[in-house]
């Protein structure tokens, strides 16, 4: 295996311009996590904290085995997303040991609009259980939610990927046999009350856990009956007389406690470790940051990149002179076998072809595949288009697309258009996805976007005899730039779940080794190829 050699002078120059840009980059991020992690706060936590209750990161931490990692998903959801700020979406959600065990945890933030579910929440419920249920991680709800906000009722409700595609994962999952766990901390009301009900078993907590399909509100108004919540459907009446709930918990610790009981149950397979002895880089991740050009137009040094991320700076590189703009080999993060695709330029016929086979090649060894972006899109221009680049970018996206090993992405750089597609962007299915915090991510940059409508609406003018003066170019794409370049941003895609995390390039090793972890001991799929387009 080929050992990557870093040429990198980590001290002076352009090192260290490198590092002060990005540090205004991790800042940003950093400014924006901040709320997020929060929650509600002030009179809000106060009030919770008031009613015997431990913050929604306190029952996570109580809940996890000391010392272990929580690997959080979703954490910027919902920033600057309405009107009113939702930090974290009001859902809390990650991947962490309990009892030895990866499980997905669900965690509702009450001091955050009552812990009402807004159409960001919904996405994200969603997608920790499209991750747990890839994966085959048992999942725990920590219920604390008023249901759904009603103002965007039209927005949470009725369609395919709303508030009912919740209850249905919890059921197909559980016939997987995938365990289910609810503990109700709090109010669970109307459609939320399914989620406890649904599940495989279920704590409910006395004197704050309720459980009702109509609150008493909703009853007084629809029968007349004045009823309080512990009478219509508090931990007695729901352990006692209904059997809606299993578990009768005194508080959040007692409840906490007996979920960690019954993810002890004998049950999965345990944790296998990795296949091969994890090795070090040679070379100090920490110097990542430095090697991300302060001007983004420069390119990324890739083989740099993956001299820091793989272990023992070892990549077996695979047709390393052909399609040279993206490199192609087989490595390991941490003990974990892995096939790595990283752009070193924009793609060409040739480095989509070589993708594609290097994508059956990792397939046909149930190899992960990991995808690190940095990509202005497809090579453009009358000689590429006549060479058949579209059909040769299709063999690499049909690739993609229809690959069942484990898939990674982590945009670096840039990631542009099809390019995007490619190299399995959101749409493409990736167990996780992240972003550096000097990333950026859109149709096109800003630059070409302005440059092609300016064009247009040059077209448009000189059909209607009439002049596009320098003056008025500029001032029409200025306003475009400025568009792209603020949605384009980490920030941006991950208040929007177009990525899981936004990570910074030292912690990356971490971050990837957690999920090729859970993919090795998790289910696996077999793969049938489209049709590859000749």
């Amino acid at each position: 295996m080929a050992i990557l050699h870093s040429m990198l002078r980590n001290a002076g120059g352009d090192f260290d311009r490198n590092v002060a840009a990005y540090e205004d980059w991790r800042e940003q991020v950093k400014a924006a996590q901040r709320p997020s992690v929060l929650g509600g706060g002030g009179k809000y936590a106060k009030t919770h904290v008031e009613r015997n209750k431990l913050m929604p990161r306190e029952r996570i931490n109580e809940l996890l085995d000391p010392g272990t990692p929580f690997q959080e998903v979703g954490q910027l959801a919902g920033h600057g997303l309405y009107e009113d700020e939702v930090p974290s979406g009001g859902l809390i959600v990650g991947v962490g040991m309990v009892e030895g065990r990866p499980c997905m945890v669900m965690a509702n933030d009450a001091t955050v609009k009552g812990g009402t579910y807004y159409p960001i929440t919904i996405k994200k419920q969603i997608r920790a259980q499209a991750i747990a249920r890839e994966n085959g991680l048992p999942c725990i709800y920590l219920v604390d939610s008023g249901g759904a906000f009603l103002p965007l009722q039209e927005e949470i409700f009725p369609d395919e990927h709303h508030f009912g595609r919740i209850f249905r994962n919890i059921a197909e999952m559980s016939s997987l046999g995938i365990k289910q766990i609810a503990a109700v901390m709090g109010s669970c009301t109307a459609g939320g009350a399914y989620i406890p009900a649904m599940c495989d078993e279920t704590v409910i907590i006395n004197g704050n856990g309720t459980i009702f399909l109509g609150g008493p509100q909703l009853v007084q108004a629809a029968t007349g009956v004045v009823v309080d919540a512990e009478t219509l459907g508090g931990a007695d009446v729901h352990t006692r007389l209904s059997g809606v709930a299993d578990h009768f918990a005194d508080d959040d610790s007692h409840a906490l406690s007996i979920i960690r009981e019954i993810v002890a149950r004998p049950g999965p397979k345990s944790f296998r470790p990795p296949p091969k002895t994890p090795l070090s880089p040679l070379y100090d991740p920490a110097e990542l940051p430095g090697l991300i050009p302060a001007n983004p137009k420069q390119p990324i040094p890739a083989r740099e990149i993956l001299a820091r991320l793989m272990d023992g700076s070892e990549l077996n590189l695979y047709r390393e002179r052909y399609g040279p703009t993206l490199i192609c080999g087989t490595g390991a993060i941490e003990g974990y076998p892995v096939g790595v695709l990283i752009n070193d330029g924009p793609l060409f016929s040739e480095s989509a072809q070589k993708a594609a086979n290097f994508i059956e090649l990792c397939t046909q060894s149930d190899i992960p595949l990991l995808f690190l972006h940095n990509v202005s899109g497809f090579m453009v221009g009358p000689e590429y288009e006549h060479g058949g680049i579209a059909k040769d970018g299709a063999k690499m996206v049909n690739a993609v697309s229809t690959s069942r090993v484990p898939k990674f992405s982590v945009i670096i750089g840039g990631s542009y258009g099809a390019g995007n597609f490619a190299m399995c962007g959101r749409a493409f299915g990736p167990r996780f996805m992240a972003m550096w915090p000097n990333a950026r991510t859109s149709v096109m940059g800003g630059e070409q976007a302005a440059t092609v409508l300016a064009l247009v609406r040059k077209d448009q003018l000189a059909r209607q005899g009439k002049e596009f003066t320098v003056e008025e170019v500029e001032a029409f794409k200025q306003p475009i730039r400025d568009h792209y370049a603020s949605h384009s941003t980490p920030v941006y895609a991950a208040s929007r779940l177009w990525v899981d995390s936004v990570i910074d390039p030292v912690n990356t090793r971490q971050w990837l080794a957690l999920g090729l972890a859970l993919a090795h001991n998790g289910p696996s799929e077999s793969t049938r190829f489209g049709v590859f387009r000749m």
